[in-house]
């Protein structure tokens, strides 16, 4: 602990996944362990508080102004929200920027670590395209298919693509861009992308948003927008087993993986076996438009 950032953990008996018997005492100790890896992949992001305070089975609810008490060393900063109930409002979101603010929102009772897509001093210009693949039930296997597919698209585009588990059920591709793009032209792109996935492969991708009416692994492209929060890599999630969202090489991604394979200590072995895979999010972005440009000649050749 650096002097003058200390956290002290209350509770840490407190199970928070029933069926598993895992403590709060456990989470603490794995970020703990993932703090100086996953800060970077957090840093000077408005950070949305997702607070579990009864364990993964209890009422969860999400926070996005930083409640009263909270430390001083923990910085905020403040930006004007639109409510699905109208209307707006100013905020001010904590920016998880050490590795004892993300011990310190464990001590709130938050399991996975969300944080928007841009950084505060370019708040309109996100730093990556996300592809969230919401597969159906037992469809697992089919997610990454579809997960190899939007990685050979992105590679004709000229566009490098990251993996990683969700660490629900589904995969998350990212692919990282210089932040001269607005939140519309990552959205648009996404769009496109996914669209002309489903075209070429009928069946396999959708862009369906009613469930009953999909057919393959819906491509989510509307999570590409201002303000919306991802579960950063190396985020323990709130399903059985304590499941966390964990990169992969792709020659990892074949059939026999499951999102549940990959728990606290298989993170961390990971890490320490790998390295951080997604270092490269961070450290190498490409600008969109040139993908843009040739990803709607795509489009308009069919």
């Amino acid at each position: 602990m650096v002097e003058g950032r200390t956290v002290k953990l209350s509770s840490p008996d407190r199970v928070l996944y029933p069926e598993d018997g895992i403590t709060k005492g456990d989470v603490f100790e794995y970020y703990k362990q993932v703090g100086p890896t996953i800060v970077p992949h957090l840093r000077d992001r408005p950070f949305t508080m997702k607070r579990y305070p009864h364990g993964i089975t209890g009422e969860v609810f999400f926070q996005k102004q930083a409640p009263r008490g909270m430390p001083d060393w923990i910085p905020t900063r403040q930006f004007r929200t639109w409510p699905r109930e109208g209307g707006s409002r100013l905020v001010d979101f904590p920016l998880v920027n050490f590795p004892e603010a993300v011990l310190w929102m464990v001590q709130m009772n938050c399991i996975d670590m969300n944080a928007w897509y841009s950084r505060v001093d370019k708040p309109d210009r996100p730093d990556f395209v996300l592809f969230d693949l919401d597969p159906p039930d037992d469809g697992f296997e089919l997610a990454i298919e579809v997960a190899l597919l939007i990685h050979e698209l992105l590679e004709e585009l000229d566009l490098p693509g990251y993996v990683k588990t969700s660490g629900a059920d589904g995969i998350h591709v990212v692919a990282p861009i210089t932040r001269r793009s607005t939140f519309k032209q990552i959205y648009d792109f996404a769009e496109k992308a996914s669209r002309l996935l489903e075209q070429r492969h009928p069946g396999k991708v959708t862009t369906e948003w009613l469930k009953k009416k999909r057919d393959g692994v819906l491509v989510d492209h509307r999570q590409n927008g201002h303000g919306k929060t991802i579960a950063s890599v190396y985020s323990v999630r709130p399903k059985p087993g304590a499941p966390v969202s964990t990169p992969l090489r792709w020659e990892e991604l074949k059939p026999g993986i499951r999102p549940r394979d990959f728990g606290m200590e298989e993170a961390l072995r990971r890490i320490e076996q790998h390295g951080d895979l997604f270092l490269p999010v961070l450290e190498d972005p490409r600008p969109l438009a040139p993908a843009a440009k040739k990803l709607k000649k795509l489009g308009s050749d069919g």
